[in-house]
């Protein structure tokens, strides 16, 4: 791995008969072999290269309808959904009254309800004002409730009205 060079020297002969013969200490060259710690570092470097697990994309597969297309549903089929501009959670199933609900009420209503009618489908409708962040929790909450059917849309003007009458 090191290797220490040293030259054979001939005896020296003293620069003058009255001094004391002294030996000339020479420097010897070292030479040390990089060879095995590059290779060792390659081998840590693929290795970590090999055995990482990179983090998955947190995206979510949304299936777009084409333009125009109508699909009836039955509304007894129909989960209604509004989240109003502060935030504030209401439903309704089918014809049923408005209810006020909160973020873990509804995930046990999604669930219930989505194990009671296999057809469900979940009619999420978000006030223009609201945050984007609601939507996005409203997407995460449906797909831990395996809820595969919904759509999102915008609330309309008379929508919002009527929340208030509930509120």
């Amino acid at each position: 791995m090191a290797d220490v060079a040293v030259a054979e020297s001939g005896k020296q002969k003293p620069q003058d008969s009255s001094s004391v013969f002294r030996p000339r200490k020479r420097r010897s060259a070292i030479r040390i072999d990089m060879t095995p710690m590059v290779d060792v570092a390659f081998l840590l470097l693929i290795f970590f290269m090999v055995t990482t697990v990179f983090r998955r994309p947190l995206a979510m597969e949304v299936n777009m309808p084409e333009p125009g297309a109508k699909v009836e549903v039955p509304e007894s089929n129909v989960m209604t959904v509004f989240v109003d501009k502060d935030e504030s959670l209401y439903f309704k199933l089918g014809t049923g009254a408005l209810s006020k609900a909160t973020w873990a009420e509804l995930a046990a209503d999604f669930r219930s309800f989505g194990a009671a009618n296999p057809e469900l489908i979940v009619l999420v409708k978000i006030h223009r004002d609201a945050r984007y962040e609601p939507m996005v929790d409203m997407m995460d909450t449906l797909e831990d409730c395996n809820m595969q059917r919904f759509s999102l849309i915008p609330m309309q003007e008379g929508e919002a009205a009527a929340l208030e009458g509930v509120r």
